[in-house]
Formats: structure tokens, C-alpha cells, sequence
């Protein structure tokens, strides 16, 4: 039995994830797993039910394997593959593997996952195109669900700007849903990927795509909430988030618009409040600095040096934002963010409510 196929019948496997692998796998190989009686399965853990799906998979494996082999732009990543992304394994329950239709490689691109209302207001569509486009502008990878409202929005900002973006979906990729969303999801299998955990030929269902956002949020650094109203779907994003210890953004809205409760309840429980692309980046920018992740916005711009004279002249002695020395300096606001922080770490400048001043000292003048 060749190791491909070993993996297909254990996606075919309901509640299987790398969690669950890993208190059997020391007692047992996968080849060995694929190949073990019901009375064996259970010894080891699995449930019944786990054990009948693992011993009746062979079809399902089939029909897999069928799909990849019927396009090159068809691939799926097990969680040993050393580009399943770091980030997605640091999650409670990582997906065994992924399946997915489009360019793998952006999988190893730092990511802002971008969630919120199906029926948002137009405003809040409108900054979700504005957001998605300014941060793919940057190098940022938009990833959302591919749902109505706010998720196909931002995939729509991020192909605007000619960027990349993921959709991850709560079904197979035989499928795409919902179906006035077929040529938004053609653009994103040309122009980025998507993704799924669920065997290719598994219908969506109401349940799957509260599971689904886990992979949304534990692939992206953090994850911005648009629009959602209270007990919103996008609110259990925003909790995934907090639970993997990954930045929560929300925009505020009036107090009047049902549909911006929900941020100001993530607000409330200490999202950022979030105005503009600066505030995104700006708490981003530590995990930049210190090389965490290679964003296209470091390979393609050339930061200042830490005693690049040009950039600290438009620091002054009172606060100054951090779009204001951007567009004084005639910089991308994702560049600026990064040599700020530089040059706070060399003493050149402090971090203030506000943005940024000027410290004076011997060494800068």
C-alpha cells in the first residue's frame, strides 16, 4: 500500500486530526494503521465509528486520488510535508492534511485573515474591499471562507491589486459554494488557492463551516473582523484567534448599525480597534522585525538603514502617526512600521500614544 494512498483513507476519517494521530502513531506506522483490524483500531483509540470509516475508505481514497490526478493545479499536503504551514500546527487540532486546487506555495506567505457578515451593509463590503486590497498591496495573502457578504469581498480586494488570496472551504473542492461564487473562485485557483480538509467529494453542511474557520484563523498571523453582529458565525473566528494567541482586528461602526455589535464586543474584550492598515501592520511589525516570517514586503523593499538620517527627519518631537511620517517620507506604510521599530530598538525614537517621536540624544541629532 504506497503512502498516498495510506493518507487519503485516513482523511476519510471523521474527528481524525494530527492530535489524534499522534497518541497512536507511536505505537503504530501509518502503513500499519491503514492495514489494522476493527478489534486493533479500537485497542489503539479510535471509536467505533472512526474504525468502520477507517476500514470502509478504500472508495473515498479512490475517488481522492482520482481528483489529483485529474489536474496539475490538484495537490494535497499532509502534515508531514515541510510546507504544511507552522502556523496551522500550532493550533489545537490541525487538519491532517489539506487538499487544494491552485499555487501551494502561497501557503508559505504570511497571511491576514479577513472575516465577517454575509449580509454586510455596503460600507462595511466597501472596507473590506479597501483593507483587503491595501494589505495585499503590501504582500499580505488574504484568507477567508469564500462566503457571501464580507469573505467574497475580500478575496475580491486582494485579486483588485493583483495579490494573492486563500479561500478555505467547508466542503469538498469537487464543489464550490455557494454557486454564485464560481467565477470568484476560478480567480482565486489562478491568483492563490483553495483549500480544504474534507475529502473532495464531500457535500457541504451546516456544520462544517464553524470547523472550517479554525483553519482560516490558525493559517493567518491575525485575523480582521469587518462586520458581525451579535452570536455571529464570525465571532467564533475571532474566538479561534484568541484561543491560538493570534491577533484579533475589529472595525468600529455606529452604535446604531446591528451589524457592527459584534466588533464592539471583540473591542470590548480587547480586540484592537482598528482604523486603517496602520494599526494592522503596526502590531504586526515585531513578529517582522524579529524574522518570525519573509513577507514580500521585506524581499521586495529596501528598509532604511537604523541611521538612515532621511526617514528619522520626519519623526518630530511631539507624536507623529505612523501614516503621517509615511507619507512624508514617500514610503509604503508596511516599510515605515518595520523601520520604526528598528529604530526604536537602537534608541532613535519611542513608541507613544499616538505614533512615534524624536528622542534626542549624543548619538542622534
Amino acid at each position: 500500500m504506497d503512502g498516498l494512498n495510506c493518507w487519503l483513507r485516513l482523511m476519510a476519517v471523521p474527528g481524525l486530526d494530527v492530535s489524534k494521530l499522534a497518541t497512536l502513531s507511536p505505537a503504530i506506522s501509518i502503513a500499519e494503521l491503514c492495514q489494522a483490524s476493527t478489534f486493533q483500531l479500537q485497542q489503539l483509540g479510535l471509536s467505533g465509528a472512526q474504525s468502520l470509516h477507517l476500514q470502509q475508505s478504500q472508495n473515498k481514497a479512490d475517488a481522492a486520488r482520482r481528483w489529483l490526478e485529474a489536474s496539475p493545479n490538484h495537490w494535497f499536503m499532509p502534515y508531514t510535508d515541510p510546507r504544511y504551514p507552522p502556523l496551522l500546527n500550532q493550533i489545537k487540532h490541525p487538519p491532517l492534511g489539506l487538499f487544494g486546487h491552485g499555487d501551494a506555495t502561497v501557503l508559505g506567505k504570511p497571511q491576514i485573515a479577513i472575516v465577517g457578515s454575509r449580509r454586510p451593509t455596503p460600507a462595511g463590503r466597501q472596507l473590506a474591499l479597501e483593507f483587503a486590497a491595501e494589505l495585499a498591496a503590501l504582500g499580505f495573502v488574504i484568507t477567508s471562507g469564500l462566503a457571501r457578504g464580507i469573505d467574497g469581498a475580500a478575496h475580491q480586494g486582494a485579486l483588485r491589486v493583483q495579490g494573492q488570496t486563500i479561500a478555505v472551504m467547508g466542503h469538498g473542492l469537487c464543489y464550490v459554494y455557494p454557486p454564485q461564487h464560481q467565477a470568484l473562485h476560478q480567480q482565486i485557483t489562478e491568483h492563490g488557492a483553495v483549500l480544504s480538509e474534507f475529502m473532495p467529494q464531500q457535500h457541504a453542511k451546516p456544520e462544517f463551516f464553524p470547523i472550517r474557520n479554525r483553519i482560516v484563523v490558525g493559517l493567518s498571523l491575525g485575523t480582521l473582523v469587518v462586520e458581525a453582529a451579535e452570536k455571529s458565525g464570525s465571532l467564533i473566528s475571532a474566538h479561534y484567534a484568541a484561543d491560538y494567541n493570534r491577533e484579533v482586528f475589529a472595525i468600529p461602526g455606529s452604535i446604531r448599525n446591528p451589524q457592527a455589535a459584534g466588533c464592539h464586543e471583540l473591542i470590548q474584550q480587547g480586540a484592537k480597534l482598528t482604523r486603517s492598515v496602520a494599526d494592522i501592520v503596526e502590531e504586526l511589525a515585531p513578529q517582522l522585525v524579529a524574522g518570525l516570517i519573509r513577507s514580500s514586503v521585506e524581499k521586495n523593499s529596501c528598509l532604511p538603514h537604523l541611521s538612515d538620517d532621511s526617514l528619522l527627519a520626519n519623526v518630530g518631537d511631539e507624536a507623529t502617526a505612523i501614516d503621517l511620517i509615511a507619507d512624508r517620507a514617500a514610503m509604503p506604510v508596511a516599510d515605515v512600521t518595520i523601520a520604526l521599530q528598528q529604530l526604536e530598538l537602537s534608541g532613535a525614537v519611542a513608541a507613544v500614544p499616538g505614533g512615534y517621536i524624536r528622542v534626542r540624544g549624543p548619538s542622534h541629532v
